[in-house]
Formats: structure tokens, sequence, C-alpha cells
């Protein structure tokens, strides 16, 4: 496979990489990734799209925004950390034409910002994109910048489109995807070096579809986000020992694709899970289990979630957060043994 101008591995294991807890990358060591996938994208797409806007609160280095800031001097946007300021100016822009792209982090977006994102541009239906890093727990500095709770406070807003893409590959078709849909919408973004998983599946994006990554016949694994790069390590690794994953990734929280859902969760014989970089309360586990019990679809071998505590968590590496909190590949795996 063809590596791209900005595509390279991640560094191995003993490399002496040095980052932040804050920008430490999702990658395993020597997984593929690509730097800064949501500001190459905007870039691209923004050569054909005079109405695009970069705006940033003070943070566009943390949201890649940089990259377009760079491009398109002339149509970035510094704030300042004020999140309301950042949505009311991003709302007045799409009200004149424009399509602005508001990043910041997801913890001061859900926080800090919700009314001015609930009245100023979800209830004015206007077309807004709203582009959040450090969702869920992506990164180990603790509960002032993990948005654990994100996807619960935006899911009962009216009028506002929620994506979790899994990789590079899935984000650089979600960002024209978000340009091309009329309304706001709130992504959850992956920054830095992303891993890139999905293009080995031949995956396309398609706003508002859950697609089905691999087939199997013992356990559905239904993800969002960078679970669904774990569900697909776990599948390989519970293969050993002749345990048949599928995974069904769901990157489009809202609206849900509830027919792709019900059908798979229905297929008899299959221990049904839901895995979430997000709290067990109000993401995409209990919106599952709530379709499912007004559906009427009871999965063959029970239902259980997998996703963060209900609890405020503590700050520290990422890779030991993941173990301690259950969400990486091998606490998924031994949770998954323990369910079957």
């Amino acid at each position: 496979m063809r590596r791209s101008k900005y595509e390279k591995p991640a560094p191995r294991a003993g490399g002496g990489a040095k980052t932040s807890a804050m920008i430490a990358s999702l990658a395993a060591p020597g997984q593929r990734t690509k730097p800064a996938p949501f500001g190459h994208a905007l870039v691209e797409l923004a050569g054909t799209r005079p109405d695009i806007i970069g705006l940033s609160a003070d943070l566009s280095k943390y949201t890649d925004l940089h990259i377009f800031a760079q491009a398109y001097p002339e149509r970035f946007y510094q704030m300042g950390m004020a999140e309301q300021l950042l949505m009311s100016a991003a709302a007045g822009l799409a009200r004149e034409g424009f399509t602005p792209f508001a990043t910041t982090y997801a913890v001061f977006a859900a926080r800090r910002a919700y009314d001015f994102i609930c009245l100023a541009i979800a209830e004015e239906n206007l077309n807004v994109k709203i582009a959040c890093a450090l969702p869920g727990l992506t990164t180990g500095y603790g509960p002032s910048h993990q948005a654990t709770e994100d996807l619960a406070i935006f899911r009962g807003m009216p009028n506002l489109t929620i994506i979790d893409p899994c990789d590079a590959h899935e984000i650089e078709q979600v960002v024209p995807a978000m340009a091309a849909h009329q309304g706001p919408v709130y992504l959850r973004l992956l920054r830095g070096n992303v891993p890139l998983v999905l293009d080995a599946y031949g995956y396309t994006f398609e706003l508002g579809k859950a697609k089905t990554i691999r087939d199997g016949r013992d356990v559905l694994v239904i993800s969002s986000g960078l679970m669904t790069m774990r569900a697909l390590e776990v599948a390989e690794a519970l293969r050993d020992d002749r345990v048949d994953v599928a995974v069904l990734h769901v990157p489009t929280i809202k609206p849900l694709d509830t027919a792709t859902i019900l059908r798979e969760a229905g297929r008899g014989g299959r221990l049904v899970v839901v895995a979430e970089n997000h709290s067990v309360i109000g993401g995409l586990g209990e919106a599952v289990a709530g379709l499912l019990m007004r559906a009427g679809v009871m999965p063959g071998r029970g239902f259980r979630q997998i996703g963060l505590p209900d609890e405020f968590l503590e700050a520290g590496a990422l890779p030991t957060l993941h173990d301690r909190y259950g969400i990486s590949a091998a606490a998924m795996a031994g949770s998954i043994r323990a369910w079957l």
C-alpha cells in the first residue's frame, strides 16, 4: 500500500518519542498514522469552497486548524479563550452565507458554550460545523479536559448531527460530508498523528450510516470513534480463542442508523456489546439499548456495555488510563471472554 505524502508510522516502542499527555497519539507502536487529517482535509476542501471559514478559541494548534490558518489566513479568525463568543461569531457568519468550522476542545463546547450552540445555532438550524478535539478519554489531563459526557449533553439537542469518526481515513471523508450537510454538526475530533485503520477494509463514510467492518457469528461489537479501532484489534485477538467477532461501526451517533443496528443485533445467537469512548451514561450504549428495547429485539446471548465509568477520571498516561477504565484492546478482550 502506497503511503501518502503526509502519512508516517507511529514511533516504535523505545523510540524515545516525547509528547505531553495533552497531545499524546493514540497510535500503537509501529501503526500507520497521518498527521492532522482534519486540517489537511479542510484545506483541500476550501480550495473549491470559498464559503468555508475557520475559527478557533485560541486552540488552533491543538485542533489541527493551524493547517487551515497557514493556507488561508484571510479566512481564519482567532477568537481567544471565549467559547461563547466563538459560537456566536460562527452563528453570525452562517447567517451571512458562510460555512464556519468552529474548533475548540470538546469539554469547552459542551460545558461552557452549550446554551449558545443550542439557541444561536441549533434552534436556527444554522450551517455551523463544530469540530472538537479531546473527546472522551483521549487526554491524560484529568476531568477539566476529558469530555467523557459530551454525547450525553448533545444527543438531546434538536437539529444537531453528531459524528464520532474512527481514524484518519474516515476524518478525511467526514470533512467534506460535514460541509455538504445543511445544518449544524458536532464532530468528535481525533487530532495530531491519527491512526490509519479503515482504509485496509475498503471503508467509505456515509453520513447517517452504520457499516459492518467485519462479520462474525459469536459476538457483535457495536462501536464508534476510536473504539472501532480497538474492536478490530479485539476481533483478531479473540480469533485465537475461536471466538468469531463482528464489528459494526456507527460513526453517526445522531441520527442513528436504526435499521442497520436492529438488523445486525437481531441476528440470533450473538452477544451484543456496545463499545464507546464515553461515559456509559447517555451515549451510544444507552441509545442502542433503548432502540432494542423499543423494537422488542433481544440479543440471543445478551447485551453488554464497554465504556467509561460514571465518575470523574484520573489524570495520567493514556495507556494506563485506558487499561484502568476498561477501554484498551486487552481490557475489552478480557471483558468479552468473561461474558462468554
